[in-house]
């Protein structure tokens, strides 16, 4: 039987994951904070959490890029405030994990599209 919430190995990952998403994140720095082997890591992360921690990752900036999407900054900045390499980077990922385009969110939140 599974937990409902992940155990609390990986706490410290996940809160390291929240506060330095814009930012390189390894997986080996993730696996030291859970005291776990990078392997270990991995696969407890994707039993517990039901993702990667690098799809993990990509959710929490998309999320982060939704905000400042809606808050009127343009992509080209939200791209490298959000951790991405670049805009193209970023739209790749948000289209996988939103169906759309940031542009096409914005349009659909009724927003004006900025560049």
């Amino acid at each position: 039987m599974m937990p409902s919430k992940p155990p609390a190995a990986l706490d410290d990952a996940l809160a390291f994951i929240e506060a330095h998403f814009d930012e390189p994140v390894r997986l080996a720095q993730l696996a030291e904070l859970s005291a776990l082997s990078v392997s270990r890591f991995a696969t407890v992360f994707r039993q517990q959490v039901g993702l990667s921690p690098y799809r993990y990752l990509c959710g929490v900036r998309i999320r982060r890029a939704q905000t400042l999407l809606l808050a009127g900054v343009p992509g080209s900045v939200v791209a490298a405030e959000v951790g991405f390499f670049d805009q193209s980077h970023f739209a790749r990922h948000f289209k996988r994990f939103c169906g759309m385009t940031p542009s096409s969110f914005l349009q659909s939140a009724g927003h004006a599209t900025r560049g």
